[in-house]
């Protein structure tokens, strides 16, 4: 009977169903450490686990070390250890390291936190992503953009996807963004050439090593863009074309980069470009689930819970790979301002004609104050066989639905 412990800082809706997935296999003892208590678990899941511990700091490798041990020491074996947040992987390696727990270490984490690292590691191989630096002081920024050129990007180099990414046109942004956050050896930043191309991720299952299955998304448009401009609607395109010729570019590196890294079990997500002359680049990789609702997507196009499906690979090392019967897409309803939900207008109209086209949603609710978030404040998911009429579908929704604020 396999011993798993999730380490979940918060029980957020989707970290929920993940330790659903671990709890609902058939044979397997599930315990818990976080930073919330357990009543605010659902019932029906609570009942599954063996044990809770919680901890005021469930990002903290010291307390997850402590917390595994007090778990053990109540006859919880703990033989797999597990967390899907991007900030947890280093920890959970040290840990792991720590105890002689089996999975990814520290040294291979750093690989694709370390955004700087991870792509060093990938030129070292030969493998496509932007130029960049480590800049560790103001003079070494402006060195790099004197090569380079604008625009650049800049960010930290332990960020995940565009959170704490600022795009600089000019010197004098740059200039600015340098007063503002002065890179240092304690506190570097790290500076890309802006690669100019359709944005994608690009989402994989390995065992032992090797790439078994994979998922291609377009972003509509670049992530980046929607965090700069905050009356963009955010869309997310599956097509059902995974296996399209225009996509080998990014298959014939994908699996030698996670190699190179060290990805050997579980879910990756990776986001790259493809530029106007069809080369690739690699923006950044991270070792775990991806966010976003990207989980809920893939498992409509692939017909199958894709949270299942990891549940099984990263406690039994088995994963069936699935074909891809649907396109999917997902609009994330985003409100033009800052304030609280009044409502929805273009609703009801929209449904109708969408019809069976909607499989998920969560609106908006009115007096719900609004996220700031590029994610939005709701999300409506569409499938269906034909590529075209999802991304019909996503156009409609994102230009003739509007979120009201009071």
């Amino acid at each position: 009977m396999p011993d798993v412990t999730f380490v979940a800082p918060f029980f957020a809706e989707t970290t929920l169903r993940f330790i659903g997935a671990v709890a609902g296999l058939e044979g397997v003892r599930t315990s818990v450490i976080s930073q919330d208590p357990s009543d605010r678990i659902p019932d029906g899941l609570r009942h599954r686990l063996t044990d809770h511990v919680r901890v005021s700091d469930g990002l903290d490798a010291v307390q997850i070390l402590r917390a595994v041990r007090q778990l053990r020491g109540r006859g919880q074996k703990v033989e797999v250890l597990l967390g899907t947040f991007e900030e947890l992987q280093v920890p959970l390696g040290q840990v792991r390291d720590a105890l002689g727990i089996p999975g990814m270490g520290a040294e291979t984490a750093e690989n694709f936190r370390d955004k700087s690292r991870m792509k060093r590691v990938l030129q070292a191989h030969g493998l496509p992503c932007a130029r960049h630096t480590l800049a560790t002081s103001p003079v070494a920024a402006g060195v790099f953009a004197g090569e380079v050129g604008y625009p650049l990007i800049a960010k930290p180099p332990a960020g995940s996807g565009a959170r704490g990414t600022h795009r600089i046109n000019s010197g004098i942004e740059l200039a600015s963004l340098l007063t503002q956050m002065p890179p240092s050896a304690e506190r570097p930043l790290l500076l890309e050439e802006f690669v100019v191309g359709d944005e994608h991720s690009f989402d994989s299952m390995s065992l032992d090593g090797r790439m078994v299955w994979h998922s291609i998304n377009h972003y509509l448009p670049a992530a980046l863009e929607v965090v700069r401009e905050p009356w963009i609607q955010w869309c997310v395109l599956l097509p059902r074309e995974a296996d399209d010729p225009q996509y080998a570019g990014i298959r014939d590196v994908a699996g030698p980069a996670l190699r190179v890294l060290g990805m050997d079990r579980g879910l990756s997500h990776m986001e790259w470009f493809r530029r106007g002359d069809g080369t690739v680049a690699i923006s950044e990789v991270g070792a775990r689930p991806p966010g976003a609702r990207f989980m809920n997507l893939m498992s409509w196009a692939h017909d199958f819970d894709l949270f299942r499906g990891w549940a099984e690979a990263m406690v039994f090392g088995r994963f069936e790979p699935r074909p891809r019967p649907y396109a999917a897409g997902a609009a994330y309803l985003r409100a033009h301002g800052t304030g609280t939900v009044a409502g929805i207008e273009g609703l009801a109209t929209l449904a109708e004609e969408l019809g069976p086209l909607v499989v998920e949603s969560r609106l908006p609710r009115p007096g719900q104050p609004t996220s700031g978030s590029y994610e939005g404040d709701g999300f409506i998911i569409v499938r269906d066989p034909d590529t075209r009429v999802v991304k019909d579908a996503l156009w409609k929704i994102v230009t003739r639905l509007r979120v009201a604020l009071a």
